[in-house]
């Protein structure tokens, strides 16, 4: 066993241009990643459209989440989480430099209804 902080370290931006993905944990069903942002955005016109249920919370710097249906946009900012049902389409409108997130990703059963 051993202890780690999400927070440090932090890894800078990277020459490519992409976030850094961290699996904390994985078992059967579920997935909790650190993922670290350095004003990274989705690409125009691009929407996610997940197979599993994700939850995600902020826990160093900015993000902005676009939802498809209700045409929604929210702000997160350190300590705050939201839960993305399975195909519900969203994309990252924007991102601080840095940004910390932690997604919980969860597998839908095929008989659970969402």
């Amino acid at each position: 066993m051993f202890t780690k902080n999400a927070l440090d370290p932090l890894p800078g931006p990277r020459s490519n241009g992409k976030e850094y993905f961290e699996n904390l944990l994985s078992r059967p069903g579920v997935r909790l990643e650190r993922i670290v942002s350095h004003g990274q955005s989705s690409p125009e016109g691009f929407w996610y459209d997940q197979e599993e249920e994700e939850w995600v919370m902020v826990l160093e710097g900015e993000a902005v989440l676009r939802f498809e249906q209700p045409d929604e946009l929210i702000t997160l900012c350190a300590g705050d989480h939201r839960f993305i049902p399975a195909h519900q389409r969203h994309r990252v409108e924007s991102t601080a430099s840095p940004t910390v997130w932690l997604a919980l990703w969860l597998k839908v059963d095929a008989d659970e209804s969402v």
